[in-house]
């Protein structure tokens, strides 16, 4: 571990992997309660096209990933509520358009293929402190809004129609969940990759559920494994020289099977006679 420390670059990534740990299971949560688990592949599709527009642009890629994001977040609640498609539709839509519109401008920037997998699979070690600046302040500020507006984002997740009669904004708060997730992605891209970004938004989230049986209890569990989940896969991906994402959601994995397995055990013995 002190090896580890004595770098730099890997210590800009715990912090990123800290970071990072935190604030995607703290959206997560919200994205599971809506059953739209695969919300974040879409965002990450989409935010491809940002990095790939900010490298044909020569804007920094985080913040032209942050912007496309939170369009792509906005048109599928949009899609959903004005054209009456269906979520699983519109996240298609993303799918397809978001990894087509990607690759074609990465191929007009004249990126070579390992630029475009450093964001689709990670590349947490090479970030620089400009970039750790960036994840940190987005990180912090997607953590406190989960966390501050729990109430009313938990409303609207477990009944909208009853959060409306309620008072509640739901078109608003539904929105902001989008727009939250797609903060998360770009947070998130540069740890896990784009193409992982949802294993670390829905794995720690359903490893918690196992755990517990509130809302909040399973807000902050999940938050708790995504942490341990985040910082343990970069010191192994260190230690065992294997790239830094697929380390963390193999052992975020890892830990719900765990989990899994401890509530299978507590319940046989609670039925035992």
């Amino acid at each position: 571990m002190t090896d580890l420390l004595a770098y730099d670059f890997m210590r800009y990534a715990l912090i990123a992997a800290i970071v990072t740990g935190l604030a995607a299971p703290a959206v997560g949560t919200y994205i599971v309660q809506r059953r739209l688990a695969l919300l974040g592949d879409g965002l990450g599709h989409v935010a491809l096209t940002g990095v790939a527009l900010g490298l044909l642009t020569n804007v920094a890629p985080t913040l032209t990933a942050v912007a496309v994001a939170v369009l792509g977040a906005v048109a599928i609640e949009l899609l959903r509520t004005y054209a009456k498609t269906s979520g699983d539709v519109a996240l298609a839509m993303l799918f397809y358009g978001g990894i087509a519109g990607g690759v074609m401008l990465v191929n007009l920037a004249g990126e070579s293929a390992s630029t475009l997998n450093s964001f689709l699979f990670g590349s947490i070690t090479t970030i620089d402190a400009a970039d750790l600046v960036t994840v940190a302040i987005l990180g912090l500020v997607v953590v406190l809004l989960s966390i501050g507006l729990s109430p009313q984002l938990f409303a609207v997740c477990q009944d909208e129609d009853h959060a409306r009669v309620s008072g509640v904004p739901v078109r608003l708060y539904t929105m902001f969940i989008a727009v939250l997730a797609a903060v998360t992605i770009t947070v998130a891209m540069r740890t896990v990759g784009l193409l992982l970004v949802s294993a670390l938004m829905v794995v720690p989230v359903a490893a918690a559920q196992q755990l517990t049986r509130s809302f909040r209890s399973t807000h902050l569990v999940a938050m708790v494994l995504g942490l341990l989940a985040a910082v343990g896969g970069v010191v192994a991906s260190y230690e065992i020289d294997t790239q830094p994402g697929p380390t963390i959601v193999m052992l975020a994995l890892a830990v719900f099977a765990v989990a899994a397995v401890t509530r299978g055990v507590v319940s046989l013995r609670r039925s035992a006679p």
